[in-house]
């Protein structure tokens, strides 16, 4: 950070300890340097039980592709800065942890929407050596979208914006049910998006006519500036 400012630093960390503490995180370690901009690097570490952990690679032909809360929230605050509760999905993400739990029982593989939805099933996709095709109108969306009335930009913030850290997973058919219950139980919107095909074929996207969408992918951390 280019310089100590209490009050930011006392806010800061009355935030991230509230959310460590709320989920039985210890921050360990640490180094404080001065920069040109606040740049604050973290890592988490953590365990599953052994067996249990949910990867890209478990996509299944059939599986139907789910997604937790809403998408395109924080990708609008970009744009739309001043739009709160866009700007509160930036800024104050929830993490699904939770909801992570319960998959371990009933989903095939899983990924959290950092990148953007297109850019992470890519990564499923890639990963399981499967093809998938998404119903854009079955996608949940920020209801901030409601104040700029802009399709184009709705589209690029809900298939290629990052930064919501929604869970994206599939999961088999007959699990709807018991994912219905969860989502209830965890009172978080759980929507079904579209289903896993067999093959390589690319990622897919159908309009509410079911004709082919053009989309962008998500972010790529190793395109050239």
């Amino acid at each position: 950070m280019p310089a100590a400012d209490e009050a930011w630093l006392g806010a800061f960390a009355q935030g991230l300890f509230a959310l460590a503490d709320r989920y039985g995180v210890d921050l360990v370690g640490g180094d404080t340097t001065r920069g040109a901009l606040i740049v604050i690097n973290m890592t988490a570490l953590g365990e599953v039980p052994a067996g249990t952990a949910l990867r890209r690679s478990g996509a299944r032909p059939g599986d139907d592709i789910w997604v937790s809360g809403e998408l395109g929230g924080a990708a609008l605050a970009l744009v739309h800065p001043e739009i709160g509760e866009a700007a509160k999905r930036l800024h104050e993400p929830e993490p699904r942890v939770a909801l992570g739990e319960r998959l371990r029982e009933l989903a095939h593989a899983a990924i959290d929407v950092s990148d953007g939805l297109t850019g992470d099933l890519a990564h499923i996709l890639e990963r399981s050596r499967v093809g998938a095709l998404v119903h854009y109108e079955q996608v949940p969306r920020a209801p901030a979208f409601r104040h700029v009335k802009d399709a184009a930009l709705e589209k690029r913030c809900v298939l290629s914006g990052g930064d919501d850290y929604e869970l994206l997973f599939t999961a088999p058919q007959a699990c709807r049910a018991p994912l219905e219950s969860v989502g209830k139980e965890l009172r978080l919107p759980l929507s079904r998006i579209g289903s896993i095909r067999s093959g390589a074929s690319p990622l897919e996207v159908l309009d509410a006519d079911g004709r082919p969408m053009s989309y962008c992918g998500g972010f790529d951390h190793f395109a050239a500036p």
